[in-house]
């Protein structure tokens, strides 16, 4: 090995140090199938639920917000039945994220809980935090149309912000996420099956990507 292919190395184990230390790069991909996997569970109980109907099948007077209004199933109205599904679909979700996280962080002998990981969750929690109180409010004004893509506009923001911190493929996910909720204002009665797509279809297909990419290598 000639002075100058140790220089190289040098370089590459110095530049890898360096991005360890501000990049939190134990993510595993499972955590995002999972996560779709909890989300598209969600979105199938929502939709008996309020008895919407499938992609496809709209007609401009059986929205389903527009069922929201009268959906009352075990006792429960619209309004606490949606709070209750978002809140498990992400208890699950966070917990298994974690799960399969501290899982690949061991294996690569790091830790979770560490400088660059308390930066990315403070660059996710801002756009959450706000996100969260704004759909809540389109609960209480009962604007429901706008609730699913709402979501997906503010998580997509949040990946964004948090993709300085992480693998740099989380902030493309965020665009894709970005671009679903702002479509689905401009088409309400999609709301639900665009919903599913980004929290669904989009988390699985990106964690399997990121498994492959990262996790096998």
């Amino acid at each position: 090995m000639d002075d100058s292919q140790k220089h190289l190395e040098h370089l590459a184990e110095m530049r890898s140090l360096m991005e360890r230390s501000t990049r939190f790069l134990s993510l595993s991909g499972l955590s995002g199938v999972w996560a779709g996997v909890c989300a598209l569970v969600g979105a199938f109980f929502v939709r008996n639920y309020l008895e919407a109907q499938y992609l496809g099948e709209y007609d401009a007077s059986d929205m389903y917000y527009d069922r929201s209004g009268s959906a009352y199933n075990a006792g429960l109205g619209y309004e606490t039945t949606l709070v209750l599904t978002a809140l498990a679909v992400l208890t699950a979700a966070l917990a298994g994220g974690w799960f399969f996280t501290a899982r690949k962080a061991r294996l690569r002998g790091e830790r979770v809980w560490e400088a660059s990981s308390r930066r990315l969750l403070w660059a996710l929690l801002l756009p959450l935090a706000t996100g969260g109180v704004f759909c809540l409010a389109l609960l209480y004004w009962n604007l429901i149309a706008f609730l699913a893509p709402a979501t997906l506009v503010f998580y997509g923001l949040a990946l964004l912000n948090g993709s300085k911190y992480t693998l740099g493929d989380v902030g493309s996910l965020g665009l894709l996420q970005i671009g679903l909720g702002l479509s689905g204002m401009f088409f309400p009665g999609r709301g639900l099956e665009l919903w599913a797509i980004g929290f669904g279809v989009l988390h699985i297909l990106y964690g399997g990507w990121m498994y492959y990419k990262y996790d096998k290598a």
